[in-house]
This record gives C-alpha cells, sequence and structure tokens, in this order.
C-alpha cells in the first residue's frame, strides 16, 4: 500500500496542471471549452492529490496511535520484568541461606553423634536410607530451585532487552511517521491553496463559458467551437477615453518593482476611499469576472474598442461588482467600487496583494476574455502620466 502511495504521488507530481496548457487568447468558443475542460482536469487532478495526501496522513496517524500504544504497552512488560528479577533475587537470597544452613548442618553432623544418632535411630534399613536420603533431598531441592530462578532471571533480563531494543524501534518508527505526517501537512496546505485558486478559474471559466455561448446563440444562432467570439460579441466603438474615477493620485507605476512587473496603475485618494464608484474608462462589453482572488482581489475585465483600436481594460481590488458578464457599459456605468483595504490579508479578508484602498487599473493591447494579459501587450492608461504622485480631480 506504501509502495502504491509512493508511486501516485510521484506520478501526479509529474503530471501536476500547468497554467501553461491553457489557451492564453481564446478566440472562438472551443478555445472557451478547451480551456474550462482543462481546469477541470486540474481541478481533479488536485483534488486526487489532496485526497492521497489526507489518506497517508490517516494511515500514518493510526500507526502512531498503534506505535504510542506498543511503547506504553513495553514500558509496563519492562516494568513487570524488573519486578520480577527483584523478587526472584530476594528468593535465591533466601535459598542461598538456606542452603548455606543446610550444609553448615550437615558439616556438623556428619562429623559428630547427632547425624549418627538421627541415622541410626532408625527401626528398620528402609527407615535409616530414607533419613540419609531426605537429608541430601533437602540440599539437592534447594539446589535446583535456586538454578531455576536464576533461569528465570536470565529470561527475564532477555526479555528487558528485547523490549528496550522494540521500544528503540517503535520510537524511531514513530517519529518518521510523525515526519511523514508533517510532510503531508504541507503538501495539503499547498494543495488546498492551489483549490482555492483552480476553483475560481473553474467558475470563471464556466461563467465565460456560458455567457459567450448564449451571446453567440443570441447573435448568431450558433455554438458549435469554430464560432469566433468576435463576431458574438459586439463592443461599441468609443471616440476616446475617460478615467475610471471622479478623482485620485497615482501611487504606483506600469514597469517593474520589487523584483516583479506591475501591470498596472495603481490609484489611491484621501481617506476614506473605500467604497468610492468606479467608472467603465471607455465603452465596451464585460469579459471577465474574477471572485476573490487571493492576489488581485474581486477582478473585472471590459473588452473596448476605441476609434477602432481593440484593448482590454482590467480594474483590481474592487470591494464589489456592479456589473455582470457579458454586459454592455458606458463611461456612466458604475461597474464597481474601490476595494483594497477591508478586503485586504492585512486586515482580516482574503487579498494578499494590496494593504490599502486603491484601484489597480490597467489597459492592454488586443481582447483577452479575462485571461492572463501578455506583459508585451500592456501599456499606460491613456489620459494618465506613468508618474507617481500625479493626482486629478475630473475624469475628463
Amino acid at each position: 500500500m506504501k509502495r502504491i502511495i509512493g508511486c501516485f504521488f510521484v506520478l501526479m507530481i509529474l503530471f501536476m496542471p500547468q497554467a501553461s496548457a491553457l489557451i492564453d487568447d481564446p478566440k472562438t468558443l472551443g478555445d472557451l471549452r478547451a480551456n474550462y475542460n482543462e481546469l477541470l482536469q486540474q481541478q481533479a487532478e488536485n483534488e486526487a492529490l489532496s485526497e492521497a495526501a489526507k489518506q497517508e496522513i490517516a494511515e500514518k496517524e493510526a500507526a502512531v496511535k498503534q506505535a504510542e500504544e506498543d511503547i506504553h504497552q513495553a514500558e509496563a512488560d519492562m516494568e513487570q520484568a524488573e519486578e520480577d528479577i527483584r523478587v526472584s533475587n530476594e528468593k535465591i537470597e533466601e535459598l542461598t541461606k538456606e542452603a548455606d544452613q543446610v550444609l553448615l548442618y550437615l558439616q556438623q553432623v556428619q562429623g559428630g553423634n547427632a547425624y549418627v544418632e538421627y541415622v541410626t535411630g532408625s527401626t528398620t534399613m528402609t527407615e535409616m536410607v530414607m533419613r540419609i536420603a531426605a537429608i541430601e533431598q533437602i540440599s539437592d531441592s534447594i539446589q535446583n530451585t535456586m538454578e531455576e530462578l536464576e533461569q528465570e532471571i536470565k529470561k527475564n533480563e532477555d526479555l528487558k532487552v528485547e523490549l528496550e531494543e522494540k521500544t528503540e524501534k517503535l520510537e524511531k518508527q514513530s517519529e518518521e511517521y510523525k515526519k511523514i505526517i508533517e510532510e503531508n501537512y504541507g503538501k495539503l496546505e499547498e494543495y488546498d491553496k492551489y483549490a482555492l485558486d483552480i476553483d475560481e478559474q473553474v467558475k470563471t471559466a464556466k461563467n465565460k463559458l456560458d455567457t459567450n455561448v448564449e451571446m453567440c446563440s443570441k447573435v448568431l444562432g450558433k455554438t458549435t467551437d469554430d464560432v469566433k467570439l468576435s463576431d458574438c460579441s459586439k463592443v461599441p466603438v468609443s471616440s476616446g477615453w475617460m478615467k475610471p474615477l471622479n478623482y485620485g493620485i497615482i501611487t504606483s507605476t506600469v514597469g517593474y518593482r520589487w523584483g516583479s512587473y506591475h501591470n498596472a496603475l495603481d490609484i489611491g485618494g484621501a481617506s476614506p476611499f473605500e467604497g468610492t464608484p468606479v467608472y467603465a474608462a471607455a465603452a465596451g462589453v464585460v469579459s471577465g469576472m474574477v471572485y476573490q482572488y487571493k492576489c488581485g482581489g474581486n477582478m473585472l475585465y471590459i473588452d473596448v474598442n476605441v476609434d477602432g483600436k481593440e484593448y482590454t481594460t482590467y480594474y483590481y481590488h474592487l470591494l464589489r461588482f456592479n456589473v455582470s458578464m457579458g454586459q454592455t457599459v458606458d463611461t456612466n456605468t458604475i461597474i464597481g467600487y474601490v476595494g483594497g483595504y477591508s478586503t485586504s490579508s492585512a486586515h482580516g479578508g482574503y487579498d494578499t496583494c494590496t494593504t490599502g484602498a486603491h484601484l489597480h487599473f490597467g489597459v492592454a493591447t488586443g481582447y483577452y476574455n479575462g485571461y492572463s494579459i501578455p506583459m508585451s501587450n500592456v501599456i499606460t492608461p491613456p489620459g494618465f502620466p506613468n508618474q507617481s504622485g500625479w493626482s486629478f480631480y475630473s475624469r475628463t
């Protein structure tokens, strides 16, 4: 069983689901279906890994419990063996004294009249032989008993050694099992973290697929894999850009920071900033909604067309959404509300990539339907300088 589970772990790790298997820029309904099915497979594999880890933990915890019980029993057996040795030693000591007295008596009487009188006082030859034999038998009996006790002591001492070795082996085995349990709890934690991620991706992918199937059915009357998403989503054309907030200040720019690429502007404002309405920066169609992601919180994607060019706009760390998948919006639509403070893990929330209220606002060329946006396609949002500390007080 151990070997089977071990092999299972190795195989599952080798084939651990990778995000690279997804189609980063889905163009058709078939692409969306393929992404959804791939995520379902990743979810199932992660669940299998998690269950295997739980099974291994349960088996090893049971083994540790049994080892502890065996150790306790071995310790009790050792105590009993030590007590048996003590009692036997006391008996040997007593019998040794008795034997010494008998031998002393024999030495005395054999050279004196007492022994002769005792033996010759017999009325018959048979009685005389019996009296001689009785004296010798007493001595032999004591000697035999002492030999039996010494054998019992050796047996108990051997048992003590055996029990000590058994206890040492059980303790070592128990420690090994505890280490395996700890390792599996570590694995389980990673699987659980991944589950939070993959479960959200599955839900998002299903939402996107269902929404696009519905749109394609209404617009084209067909939902086959070869249907292009661009033919189903009628993104309105805008003539320009608006800012997503009525006021704010740039607190972080587009580009590398802290060793990673920041793909948007962070916009903050005077407290209380959380709950401030967020507007669409251009007319478009909601193409992606991610709920309570561990790094980004509530994330919204809107496909827009400005002056004939396609863009994806994205808004992270939202307190909550105010739109639905597939909804057409304009620049007067409140799409959500600023979050980032109460939603942050630092203040009891779920978002690990924020510590204060702000909007993560980004723009990229092309449509991505809510999936990962290539760094090379990210641009500084139009109407903004890529400059920390720059502030604005209107949406124009």
